[in-house]
């Protein structure tokens, strides 16, 4: 990294005292701030060193929400539609709801467990003690499941799906008295 820094700042001198002290025209003294050519000579400089450092800046690489690299356990979406139909497979799943046990009481869908995002943390939930098990997760409009995904899956949960919020689940739902 710091060959790029050094090629910058060699560049850039080389740029500062040809072109903007010889070809410019600064080399007459009509330019106040470059009619020295070691003056010219140091702007270059710094002006390589500063777009070296941009060429070096660590980019930000976007992976899609639903990559598929191989060992790679990422973030899925889905929809309700196909969270209902995964319930309805008759294969074990787990319903999980992230909400506050209030928003719980009022409404969730059958067969739920409740564990609300804020309580998940760094330490497995005692409510979910198998990492391979398939957990459908959901909260009221889908921010806290993506949330509670996420952190499930860094907690080394390998199948995890948020199907987003209540709100957009036209199927049964139940209440607690």
């Amino acid at each position: 990294m710091m060959i790029i820094y050094f090629i910058g700042a060699l560049a850039g001198g080389v740029f500062g005292y040809f072109v903007m002290y010889r070809i410019i025209g600064c080399a007459t003294g009509t330019c106040p701030l470059t009619s020295n050519p070691y003056i010219s000579t140091i702007y270059g400089i710094i002006l390589g060193i500063l777009i070296a450092g941009i060429f070096t800046t660590p980019r930000k690489q976007s992976v899609p929400e639903n990559d598929s690299t191989p060992g790679r356990i990422m973030y899925k979406r889905i929809t309700a539609k196909e969270a209902k139909a995964r319930i309805d497979s008759g294969d074990n799943v787990i319903i999980l709801d992230v909400r506050t046990k209030e928003e719980y009481d009022q409404e969730h869908i059958p067969g739920s467990i409740l564990i609300p995002n804020e309580t998940i943390s760094d330490t497995k939930p005692e409510l979910l003690p198998d990492t391979d098990a398939e957990i459908l997760i959901y909260c009221r409009s889908g921010n806290r499941s993506a949330q509670a995904a996420r952190k499930l899956i860094a907690l080394g949960y390998t199948n995890v799906y948020d199907f987003g919020g209540i709100i957009d689940w036209p199927y049964d739902k139940a209440t607690t008295n």
